[in-house]
């Protein structure tokens, strides 16, 4: 394990903060941590006397929770719009894993047909990630 040296932050998943100080920080009171911790909108970390410490990361978290319960949503609209965020980020990160993928294999592709003129390529061209972007998909229903 690395040696840190003082003053520098622990990692974003470190689970260092009381519930005092993440309530603080999270502008909420330990109670409402308490009821998201139950509702299984949020999973601190337990020490081993089962203390709750909350890493920068579930601090967050606990602020998107608060602005989006301020801004009218109810609890269930939160946890469904948490889990909608998770599985984007799951599917970003699948589609950059797979984006780099085909671009490897194109590159390797490129490479073994490198005797040939490029004008007789049949390489599917491979473009950048643009900005997320809407889809529409219509099924034709019989």
């Amino acid at each position: 394990m690395p040696d840190r040296s003082f003053g520098e932050p622990p990692p974003p998943d470190a689970a260092v903060f009381v519930i005092s100080v993440a309530a603080e920080l999270s502008g909420l009171h330990p109670q409402t941590l308490r009821t998201y911790e139950r509702m299984g909108l949020i999973t601190p970390g337990r020490t081993a006397g089962g203390g709750r410490r909350y890493s920068y990361r579930d601090i967050e978290l606990l602020r998107v929770i608060a602005e989006l319960t301020s801004s009218g949503i109810g609890i269930e609209g939160v946890r469904r719009i948490l889990e909608l965020e998770s599985a984007v980020a799951t599917l970003r990160a699948q589609r950059d894993e797979l984006l780099a993928e085909l671009e490897a294999a194109h590159e390797a592709l490129r490479q073994a047909l490198g005797s040939r003129p490029a004008s007789s390529s049949r390489l599917p061209a491979v473009r950048p990630p643009t900005p997320p972007q809407s889809i529409v998909v219509w099924r034709r229903h019989h």
